[in-house]
């Protein structure tokens, strides 16, 4: 697999992070973990349920030293997550996620987090009787 970076952007590979002086790429030559720096989370960006998922899960990545206590993290939140959500769509969605991150898929256990935030605006906008907040004007 070969990832191309900017300069000075960062990328977070096994838990180390790597950042080139100039526009260049960098080839894979085996399975690991990687996570480019404009798919990382902030704390304080994790505003909902699956965002929180999110963040837990970047941290398998980002800080794979601390992977044990993390797992215990993503099971007990997505335990409560699963047992306050009734919708079948969002049961699967969890279950999903859930087998992805058994399998030590962390990658695609984040993208299909990402494509779904909006679910969870949705859902969270009905648990407070609220309108669900309007999705950005698209580009053209």
């Amino acid at each position: 697999m070969i990832i191309h970076l900017k300069k000075n952007e960062k990328l977070f590979i096994n838990g180390a992070v790597i950042m080139l002086d100039r526009r260049g790429s960098i080839e894979l030559l085996n399975d690991a973990q990687f996570l480019l720096a404009s798919h990382v989370m902030q704390v304080e960006e994790a505003t909902t349920p699956l965002r929180r998922l999110y963040f837990v899960v970047q941290t398998m990545i980002i800080d794979p030293g601390s992977a044990n206590l993390t797992e215990t993290l993503f099971d007990t939140h997505l335990a409560q997550l699963s047992n306050a959500v009734s919708s079948h769509r969002y049961q699967e969605l969890l279950a999903s996620v859930k087998a992805l991150v058994k399998e030590s898929e962390y990658f695609e256990a984040l993208k299909m987090l990402r494509k779904n935030f909006d679910k969870d605006e949705e859902l969270m906008a009905k648990m407070s009787g609220q309108a669900a907040p309007q999705s950005q004007t698209k580009a053209a």
